[in-house]
């Protein structure tokens, strides 16, 4: 299908702006968006609500296999459903993203997923965000980044959106989970964190979210990929 459909995979480890970035690069072109890091989330969510353990493969494999959900999008305003659920803050919570790393860990469960998020990949073109579009997911994606910043900035940029959010957090703690999500992360056995070897690497902890969507849809414009808007 890539090489139909243009692709731009941005993977990098968590904090570093991966989401929002990928849905305003989305929105921008008009084109499809995969948070591959929802269904993971998604996939850890059902376990715990159908009391499977986080570290029984066979079950959560077939569990990924089998999710049911849907992101519809109502008054403008995207939602996630877990067997009809409203589930999108729930998923978005630090400890859901612990047990989502935990589960992306498991070969079984990666393999079960790999087709859904390759079914994205549909006209007029699809940003795939998470940790490995482009290594495994769209290996031949024609513009891959690898989107990166310091772990004490990540800590800081989450520790603000929980401020926010009105949600109490010590800041040493974020820290220490980001560092231990990272090293699970990069050092898993199948499909660790690491940039693609044609990826372009952007370091985004002394830049604004405005100043890397515009660096991106500029690289996809100068590669024929887009008209640039």
């Amino acid at each position: 299908m890539t090489a139909k459909v243009p692709v731009l995979t941005i993977d990098g480890p968590g904090g570093a702006g991966k989401g929002t970035i990928s849905s305003l690069v989305a929105e921008r072109l008009g084109w499809h968006l995969l948070d591959s890091g929802a269904l993971y989330r998604l996939t850890a969510q059902a376990a715990v609500k159908h009391g499977v353990a986080l570290d029984d493969e066979p079950a959560l494999a077939t569990i990924a296999a089998e999710l049911d959900v849907a992101f519809p999008v109502e008054e403008g305003q995207p939602r996630t459903l877990l067997e009809g659920e409203e589930v999108g803050q729930t998923i978005r919570t630090e400890q859901a993203g612990e047990r989502a790393s935990q589960v992306a860990a498991l070969p079984l469960v990666r393999a079960a997923l790999l087709q859904r998020q390759r079914d994205f990949c549909q006209t007029p073109g699809l940003v795939a965000d998470g940790r490995d579009m482009g290594t495994v997911v769209f290996p031949d994606a024609p513009l891959k980044i690898f989107l990166t910043a310091s772990a004490e900035e990540r800590a800081r940029r989450r520790h603000l959106q929980l401020q926010e959010a009105g949600v109490g957090a010590s800041l040493s703690s974020l820290l220490k989970e980001i560092q231990a999500r990272d090293a699970r992360d990069t050092q898993r056995s199948v499909a660790p964190l690491k940039p693609a070897d044609d990826a372009i690497t952007l370091d985004t902890t002394r830049l604004s979210i405005p100043e890397v969507v515009d660096q991106l849809t500029e690289l996809l414009a100068q590669r024929g990929l887009s008209n640039g808007i």
